[in-house]
């Protein structure tokens, strides 16, 4: 009797053991791909690549840099009036037109004058 409930004992250890190690996902990627896809940080991240392409898709829309504007903030936003520059040969920076001629020389109007920058 002694031998069986041994037995026993062990059978339910084994089980037990078996189901709690059966919890493992299987797919350790899909899983991880699927949080991801749910988790909120992305979806604040989509959001801000969206704008970021509206941005950089109209020179017209105004990029403000600002004082209290982290490092990689400015870089990013730098990046953006740039690009806007090379493609569009206009940008608007801190509520001013910003263009660019033939010759990669930047300038604005200031009372009808161009002055170079």
């Amino acid at each position: 009797m002694k031998i069986f409930s041994v037995f026993l004992i062990f059978g339910i250890i084994f089980l037990a053991y078996k189901k709690f190690n059966s919890k493992k996902p299987k797919n350790f990627k899909l899983n991880k791909f699927k949080n991801k896809l749910q988790s909120t940080q992305t979806n604040i991240e989509r959001i801000f690549l969206r704008e970021e392409e509206k941005t950089f898709s109209n020179p017209n829309i105004n990029i403000y840099i600002g004082i209290y504007d982290d490092e990689d903030n400015i870089k990013r936003k730098s990046n953006i009036h740039r690009a806007r520059l090379s493609k569009f040969k206009k940008s608007k920076l801190n509520d001013e037109m910003i263009f660019q001629d033939d010759e990669q020389r930047i300038y604005k109007f200031n009372k009808g004058n161009k002055v170079y920058l």
